[in-house]
């Protein structure tokens, strides 16, 4: 598992006004291209969301469930790609100004599973560090 943090300004109900917002996924994952489908319970568990994945026009089918959710702190999911399923799980906790944001993520089965620990630990290190960066500036910015 790979766990990645980030302070943020903003405060935890404006975070999770973006990540009980499943529309809103692109807008914050790295490789999200759109989204096609919410269930209309996101994020309770079992809430399904259909979204793609790279760019156009070579568009990759995604899918995600959510697997834990309290309310305003954490929100995990289990999602299914071509390159195998992950488990991600986003904590928000509170600071002093603001919140700290907090992703824990790895590849859990199919062909990325293949890949060795560390060099799937960098490529995921990397791309949370900018996921969190995304997630940050959308909720401290403020619902569209």
């Amino acid at each position: 598992m790979v766990t990645v943090r980030r302070a943020t300004t903003a405060g935890a109900d404006a975070v999770w006004a973006v990540l009980a917002d499943g529309w809103r996924l692109p807008a914050w994952v790295v490789g999200a291209a759109r989204v096609a489908a919410v269930d209309r319970t996101w994020p309770v568990v079992g809430a399904q969301l259909r979204y793609g994945i790279g760019g156009w026009p070579l568009v990759l089918p995604g899918s995600a469930e959510v697997t834990a959710c309290i309310p305003g702190r954490e929100l995990a999911l289990h999602g299914r790609t071509p390159f195998g399923g992950v488990d991600v799980r986003v904590r928000v906790d509170d600071a002093p100004s603001g919140c700290v944001l907090e992703i824990t993520e790895d590849v859990v089965s199919g062909p990325a599973h293949l890949v060795p620990a560390r060099v799937r630990a960098a490529i995921i290190g990397a791309r949370n560090v900018e996921t969190l960066r995304r997630l940050a500036l959308l909720a401290e910015a403020g619902t569209p």
